[in-house]
């Protein structure tokens, strides 16, 4: 469908090559009704030339002939014609037959005056009629060959992504199987030893409340690795989503489903501690306010991350843990004091290292932050900042210099690498600013230098045969012209009554194709004579009038001579 614009535009072309064709006829001797009919029907088939290019290609050469104004529609109907003619050998016989009639149809109606023009027929309908064609032609499908080349890359990308996404759930399967077969056993042993040992009768009363804490410990990671596990086995990730970060949101929100994993949770990691002999003072501060899911749970973490911290690194230590509710956010703060000097320094302390790099995702992902550092005493000082609300439509984001939080390094995160929507089955397959910029680099410049090297061979080859058809042309022009022609000294030089052999001694002997045609329109012959028609050097006295010169011949004598003008 056509915009309102392009409607236009192609009315007013129509309206130019109109004109341009009256004015082509007006020069000749075309009447009112010739200059009108040309005009319309030039206007008509710049119309038409899109939606008929072949019938309007064969129209406009073969009326190129007879009516001179059709000329400049020759060449947009030959560009228009190459690029929307299907199959090479449909397009070729189209252009050669409109090529063959143009030639001969323009034999036919020239007069030999004209002719002198014949041997550049051939070059000139060559360039006007043949070359636009196979141009446009060339830059039609080098545009198809490049879409197609985009759908191709696309389609890639595509896969790639699929690829990859298959690759990380059956690794995301492998450690959740992994964790399962080998943490559940361990977890599993733990309970079922704590709650052998805390029924054992020899137990005193402060050591079996020390088992029970062991055992419930044990009971609830084994309820967080199975929560864990079914997220790994389960989840599905969505590169136009952002994978990572829905997948930690879902996390988080099914967690924080159970109201022991938010901030009403904190008074139970309280007293778990406490029962297992820390000291461990909880205060608050400000006015409470509702936190989102995941902030809600990110805050218990902090807090859990926190205490388990401390027991690893100061056992013994006192803790104090504070929520301050101050206008925007959530302060979540853990404070351990140093180390008693008592401590046995003999332990084995297991330590990933891994989860404070968890918590300052975790807690990013829901817009806020994390500060970890040593105190003035030498103890250890773990703080969140966590908002009331989440980011911006929802979308887990808010990292430090307000660019998205993901699972992946920036440098090798795929959406990082392609700044567009990332590819998926409802995206634009010819759509060029979802494919890397190397390969976009690489295809401009392949283009640009086919493009470039093809212009120039049909350049040198259009030169290389214009060259020869003139010097061809030049040569046997120049031949018929000194059988043909004579300039006005030498008609002046010839007198009436001088002997016919003298005469033609002195001209050229007129055997030339040059010289068919002079009759038409010119005076009577004297009756009985024998007459030579000869061209002159000189131009007429109009573009369209050709001068020449007539010698008479009777009983052996000149008896006439006569200068006049022909149409040509």
């Amino acid at each position: 469908m056509w915009t309102p614009g392009r409607v236009a535009g192609e009315v007013l072309l129509s309206l130019v090559f109109g004109l341009l064709a009256a004015a082509g006829e007006a020069l000749g001797t075309g009447g009112t009704v010739r200059i009108v009919a040309v005009a319309l029907a030039a206007a008509l088939l710049s119309l038409l030339r899109r939606v008929l290019p072949a019938a309007v290609l064969l129209l406009t050469a073969i009326g190129s002939a007879e009516f001179g104004g059709l000329g400049p529609l020759v060449l947009v109907a030959a560009w228009s014609a190459g690029r929307r003619i299907s199959g090479v050998g449909r397009a070729a016989l189209t252009f050669a037959t409109a090529y063959v009639l143009a030639l001969g149809l323009w034999l036919l109606q020239v007069t030999s005056p004209a002719l002198l023009f014949l041997a550049f027929a051939a070059p000139f309908l060559l360039v006007v009629l043949v070359v636009p064609g196979l141009i446009s032609r060339y830059w039609s499908q080098r545009r198809t060959l490049a879409d197609t080349l985009r759908e191709y890359n696309a389609q890639l990308l595509r896969e790639r992504a699929m690829i990859a996404g298959q690759a990380r759930m059956r690794e995301r399967q492998r450690i959740a199987q992994d964790m399962h077969d080998s943490l559940g056993h361990q977890l599993t042993l733990i309970s079922v030893h704590a709650g052998a040992l805390e029924v054992d009768r020899e137990l005193t009363g402060r050591q079996r409340e020390a088992v029970g804490v062991l055992r419930e410990a044990s009971v609830a990671a084994m309820h967080e690795l199975r929560e864990v596990v079914g997220l790994l086995r389960d989840g599905t990730e969505n590169p136009r989503q952002g994978s990572a970060s829905q997948a930690l949101q879902a996390m988080g929100e099914e967690d924080a489903m159970a109201s022991s994993r938010g901030v009403a949770g904190i008074e139970g990691l309280v007293a778990a501690s406490r029962n297992a002999g820390t000291t461990v003072e909880l205060r608050r501060s400000g006015e409470p306010r509702p936190l989102a899911p995941t902030a809600d749970h990110a805050a218990y973490r902090v807090v859990q991350e926190g205490l388990t911290n401390a027991h690893k690194h100061a056992p013994g230590a006192s803790i104090a843990i504070e929520l301050r509710y101050e206008p925007d956010a959530l302060v979540v703060e853990v404070v351990n004091a140093a180390a008693p000097g008592t401590a046995d320094g003999q332990r084995s302390v297991v330590s990933g290292g891994q989860g404070l790099t968890g918590l300052g995702e975790r807690t990013r992902l829901v817009g806020g932050m994390v500060h970890t550092g040593r105190t003035a005493d030498g103890g250890f000082r773990l703080a969140g900042v966590l908002p009331y609300t989440p980011p911006e439509g929802g979308a887990p984001s808010c990292a430090a210099g307000g660019a998205t939080a993901t699972f992946v390094d920036p440098t090798h995160d795929f959406r990082q690498q392609n700044p567009a929507v990332a590819p998926g089955e409802g995206d634009l397959v010819i759509d060029g600013s979802g494919l890397p910029k190397e390969l976009v680099r690489a295809m401009t410049k392949n283009k640009k230098r086919s493009g470039i090297a093809i212009g120039c061979g049909i350049a040198a080859a259009i030169l290389v045969l214009l060259m020869v058809a003139g010097v061809l042309a030049a040569l046997f022009l120049a031949g018929e012209s000194d059988k043909a022609t004579i300039d006005p000294k030498q008609y002046d030089a010839v007198k009436v009554g001088q002997s016919e052999a003298e005469v033609r001694a002195r001209l050229p002997h007129g055997d030339s194709f040059l010289v068919n045609g002079l009759d038409k329109g010119a005076p009577p012959e004297p009756k009985g004579a024998k007459c030579l028609a000869l061209m002159s050097t000189e131009a007429g006295s109009a573009w369209y009038k050709d001068p020449v010169f007539r010698f008479c011949f009777k009983d052996g004598r000149l008896i006439e001579k006569k200068s006049f003008e022909v149409r040509n």
